[in-house]
């Protein structure tokens, strides 16, 4: 892909995340939402309509075969991405699958191993990941305002009522890789150590899937961190990273716009405002457009390495929760 060149995006699945991810591609200049496919072609060319997007497909298949189509953005629910995604590397098209990349590990890295096999671009739309607030925190801890990072902390919490993609286990049902990807992402953004423990704790719904749940990790550079997600109820979503010398207050591990820095005895030190975006999503397309620009297999932000090993620790947990899907 040449640098002057605009990444056109095709979209799978027609559901409120495609609807996010078109009304980014809306408002970028180097990126655009090109094609849209669903099960119903009819839903397709409602959504195209309604989005001003040039083509729709009442098929996967269809809009991966199109030439035109740079990137496929995979936005079906977490049980549908292997099949599509391994379908589109089969095609040699570039993959940005969102978050929980894949149902478990063996999934997940069957597909890594295809891309790499392939040498075809593939990513995990974990949005976090590729914001501004990852960077800024990173500096502030690495230029010591903080002192030594000694336990983290994090919640993510929505009141999501009955929703099939929650209680269903055909659907990958659950907080957990719903949710707690985030939480567990949070974690992983600001220490790259390994985990020497891993525990948690959840409770189930009458069909099964972790509705709430803690997780502990001890680390192996001395980092304890205590995360919690919740399907049932509305969580205040804030992130911290306590050091030796004062702590970060991130206000929404999901989707991070202030960044409060205290000095010892929690005495305010400065606010950082992240800079001003269009939903949050256009850093994942920007960073995927570099990484086809530049050669890469993955993007810069978010390697196989780290999708892999949070996947690792959500079939760790689920298997001691108990929570089972059928492609297990």
């Amino acid at each position: 892909m040449k640098q002057d060149s605009i990444l056109r995006v095709g979209i799978i699945g027609a559901g409120w995340i495609a609807e996010k991810a078109a009304i980014t591609l809306q408002g970028m200049n180097d990126c655009e939402a090109y094609a849209i496919a669903s099960r119903s072609l009819e839903k397709a060319e409602a959504f195209a309509r309604k989005w001003n997007i040039p083509k729709a497909y009442g098929s996967y298949a269809d809009l991966i075969a199109d030439p035109d189509v740079d990137l496929v953005y995979v936005a079906t629910p977490h049980s549908h991405h292997y099949d599509v995604t391994r379908q589109g590397l089969l095609a040699g098209k570039p993959c940005l699958v969102e978050k929980a990349f894949m149902a478990n590990l063996r999934q997940a890295r069957e597909v890594v191993g295809l891309a790499h096999e392939r040498r075809v671009f593939l990513a995990e739309a974990i949005w976090t990941r590729y914001q501004p607030c990852v960077s800024m925190v990173r500096r502030l801890i690495d230029d010591g305002r903080i002192g030594q990072p000694r336990l983290i902390t994090a919640t993510l919490g929505y009141s999501m009522g009955r929703k099939e993609r929650i209680f269903r286990p055909d659907l990958c049902g659950g907080a957990l890789l719903d949710l707690g990807v985030y939480a567990l992402n949070f974690v992983r953004m600001f220490t790259d150590a390994a985990v020497k423990s891993l525990d948690g704790h959840c409770v189930k719904s009458d069909t099964g899937m972790d509705l709430t749940n803690a997780m502990t990790l001890v680390l192996e550079d001395g980092i304890l961190a205590n995360v919690q997600s919740s399907a049932a109820c509305v969580g205040d979503n804030i992130g911290v990273i306590a050091g030796s010398e004062g702590n970060i207050i991130i206000d929404n591990i999901n989707n991070p716009q202030k960044i409060t820095v205290n000095k010892r005895d929690r005495v305010f030190d400065e606010e950082i405002r992240v800079p001003q975006q269009i939903t949050g999503y256009e850093y994942q397309f920007a960073a995927c457009r570099q990484a086809l620009i530049d050669g890469l297999l993955e993007p810069r932000e978010m390697p196989h390495q780290e999708t892999l090993y949070v996947m690792q620790l959500m079939d760790q947990l689920r298997e001691a929760w108990g929570v089972r899907y059928p492609m297990d």
